[in-house]
């Protein structure tokens, strides 16, 4: 993406295209032209299974009041209990405090680039797929990306986050 080109862009985006950049990471940020503030939204607008969106949960530590990002895969539910054992107390964010500490709204917050930098925990789900997108700082923004990458970009160590999966009674799988 060219300097023109990134200028284009809302400032969000901007932000994350520079530090992929940065990172050396091969896939530029691209618009769509629905909005993807779910992962459904995502999944559909790029025509990937919906596991494959690699959303960005963020909660609120009791402690100090530090950001703790989640990235799952979007097939999945954060556990939160599985999250505060290894964080820490958490609590629900609201979208004043996740536009203040990530400098994102709700709906594009991405797993880089955030104005203060938060605790990060990446869901070990995740890996079962080669490639994975996340969002890009806007709404309508993503970016292509293998779960390794995710990892290089956010330093993040992989964790069990995810809600197990409960079978219905007698049904075999």
């Amino acid at each position: 993406m060219s300097g023109d080109e990134r200028h284009a862009l809302p400032e969000g985006v901007q932000r994350v295209s520079r530090a992929l950049q940065d990172a050396g990471h091969a896939h530029a940020p691209v618009m769509l032209d629905g909005a993807a503030r779910t992962a459904q939204e995502a999944a559909d607008g790029l025509g990937v299974q919906l596991g494959q969106i690699a959303k960005s949960v963020i909660f609120r530590r009791k402690q100090d009041s530090v950001a703790v990002l989640v990235v799952t895969s979007g097939d999945r539910r954060v556990d939160e209990k599985k999250v505060a054992a290894l964080v820490g107390k958490i609590g629900r964010a609201d979208a004043d405090f996740v536009k203040s500490q990530t400098g994102f709204t709700i709906g594009g917050v991405s797993p880089v680039a955030h104005l203060n930098p938060p605790v990060t925990l990446l869901d070990q789900d995740l890996w079962r797929f080669e490639v994975v997108w996340a969002a890009a700082g806007h709404p309508h923004g993503v970016f292509e990306l293998q779960p390794e990458d995710l990892k290089r970009l956010t330093g993040a160590p992989v964790a069990d986050v995810a809600q197990t999966e409960s079978k219905p009674s007698g049904v075999s799988a």
